[in-house]
């Protein structure tokens, strides 16, 4: 866990959440499912203006109502109590009632006209004879409102068929212009700036799109638990408010610098100046932006002014991005680490060392005779597997922990700042895209194996984020690593399908099977880690 005295922002409480409810109501159209959408209040406190899903707050008699609502096998009472909540709101709203009488006919216009929207809701159904359809109403999302915001819910996105013969008509007061629309239409309309949505709906509209029908959302939704879970993270892009999902790249990073949801963090790629990740961690990135590095390699600096500072992968001989990392350690870097010998990695170490008064050492593993010619590297001193590398100054300490993880490169290293519980990790784990396994310096069971024990020192060392040479920081990094080594066993699979399928096809053939869901461009490059694959089933097989 990261040390309270090395985050960038005063720590602060992000506003309570308030239970809620929001209901999707589908049907399907002659061009697919379409959903029930209006337009929020433009005086209203919350997302004023926004074209929303109907919902709104749990009351208490929402739960006090179970007693006079039909429920599912499984349906728990949380659930319940949402789906009622949901069911009041999409009447009070837009005047639309799932409920049914006792001989199971759904409520009709005259029941809506007997109905007052004003008046306590469930009372009003138990004197009509009508039973709330909450076993009609699933769960499809879990949204938690982002951190920054100054009012905050804790909402499902449930969905429901519309009832057949009931027309939705708007309060006037809080919703207005019911309007039926495609999600695929909805999303393309907010993009021309003709439907204002906020993240939440639009995220949810675009996992929406892909259902066929309606029939196909409700089965998607039969498990009883949310498709997904999201809190989403706020920073700023391009000068503009950008916000993200669990699952999208700069989400972890935005929980290690506001942690608390401050929306302070610049996500931009620049090269011209460190980027401050914690006070005792620096981000500098090379101006060697490719196919292959992504936005560029990632130097690290950890430490401070009185401890002095380790810079991490000082990246490709470049002058002048060594001169903004000297800089930026106000030139007195301690020691250089190295985590493997690949160009765009290790050429740096000798030029930053020149530039320092003190000709600080060059730590790392020497090239193994497998590795490239370009990516030849010989460090002052080796380091083992193990040992540790620590500053220190002004009462703080700050400590390296190497641990020798080959796969990517037979010499290659991760390091693990032990006070924080951060991952420096190389090329082993990048974020935005999986790492090449090029043999004969790569090697793929000893990729998977270095997975197993970079799994092992999150447990051990409470790491919970990692932080690449290429892209942004990742979060939930057991998770990252366990979602990692699934991937690369899905993709051998994959692999050995192919094989299975066209034997003794050439390699080339194989790929655009196995990597069918990756640009034609790639394959190439993909070629080298099937081959790194096909080395380990051989192996695996106990074939030469």
């Amino acid at each position: 866990m990261v040390r309270p005295t090395q985050l960038l922002h005063p720590q602060r409480e992000p506003a309570a959440t308030r239970a809620a409810a929001t209901v999707l109501l589908l049907r399907d159209g002659p061009d697919g499912v379409e959903v029930l959408m209006t337009r929020r209040s433009p005086t209203a406190s919350f997302a004023p203006g926004a074209y929303v899903f109907p919902g709104g707050g749990i009351d208490a008699a929402d739960a006090d109502a179970h007693g006079n609502a039909t429920r599912r096998p499984g349906q728990s009472e949380l659930h319940l109590t949402q789906a009622i909540a949901a069911i009041r709101e999409s009447f009070e709203e837009l005047g639309v009632l799932l409920a049914r009488h006792a001989d199971g006919r759904f409520a009709g216009a005259d029941d809506i006209a007997a109905l007052d929207r004003k008046a306590p809701f469930a009372a009003q159904c138990r004197a009509r004879g009508l039973t709330l359809a909450a076993d009609a109403v699933f769960v499809l999302a879990h949204w938690i409102t982002d951190r920054d915001l100054p009012r905050r819910f804790d909402v499902p996105f449930l969905v429901a068929r519309m009832p057949d013969g009931q027309q939705p008509v708007a309060d006037e007061a809080e919703q207005f212009e019911p309007v039926w629309v495609r999600p695929a239409d909805a999303l393309q309309r907010h993009e021309a700036g003709q439907f204002f949505m906020i993240f939440p709906t639009i995220r949810t509209l675009e996992r929406l799109q892909h259902f066929g029908d309606v029939s196909a959302v409700l089965a998607a939704c039969a498990g009883e638990q949310p498709l997904w879970t999201s809190c989403p993270r706020a920073g700023l892009l391009a000068g503009a408010e950008a916000r993200y999902m669990e699952h999208e790249m700069p989400y972890g990073e935005l929980a290690l610098v506001c942690p608390d949801g401050q929306m302070l963090h610049h996500l931009d790629w620049h090269t011209d100046q460190p980027v401050p990740l914690l006070k005792n961690v620096q981000r500098l990135t090379a101006p060697n932006p490719g196919v292959m590095t992504g936005p560029g390699t990632n130097s690290y600096l950890v430490g401070d002014p009185q401890s002095g500072y380790i810079a991490i992968d000082p990246g490709p001989d470049d002058p002048q991005h060594l001169q903004r990392l000297w800089r930026a350690a106000g030139g007195d870097i301690r020691f250089i680490v190295c985590t493997h010998s690949h160009p765009d990695h290790s050429p740096g170490a000798r030029p930053l060392q020149a530039l320092c008064a003190g000709r600080p050492p060059i730590l790392g593993l020497a090239s193994a005779p497998t590795a490239r010619m370009a990516s030849q590297f010989s460090p002052d001193r080796a380091l083992g597997d193990g040992e540790r590398v620590a500053l220190s100054g002004g009462g703080t300490q700050h400590t390296l922990l190497c641990i020798h993880t080959p796969g990517h490169a037979a010499n290659h290293l991760c390091l693990v700042l032990l006070e924080d519980g951060l991952l420096f990790s190389g090329d082993h784990i990048l974020n935005g895209s999986t790492t090449i396994v090029d043999p004969p310096d790569g090697n793929m069971t000893d990729y998977l194996e270095s997975l197993d024990k970079l799994a092992a020192a999150c447990v051990a060392h409470g790491i919970d984020f990692i932080l690449p040479a290429h892209g942004y920081v990742l979060g939930a990094a057991a998770q990252a690593i366990a979602q990692l080594k699934a991937h690369r066993l899905k993709r051998e699979a994959r692999i050995l399908a192919a094989m299975q399928a066209r034997p003794g096809a050439p390699m080339e053939e194989w790929v655009a099977l196995a990597y069918d869901d990756v640009p034609p461009r790639m394959w190439p490059v993909a070629q080298r880690s099937l081959l790194a694959h096909l080395q380990r089933i051989q192996a695996l097989q106990g074939n030469p």
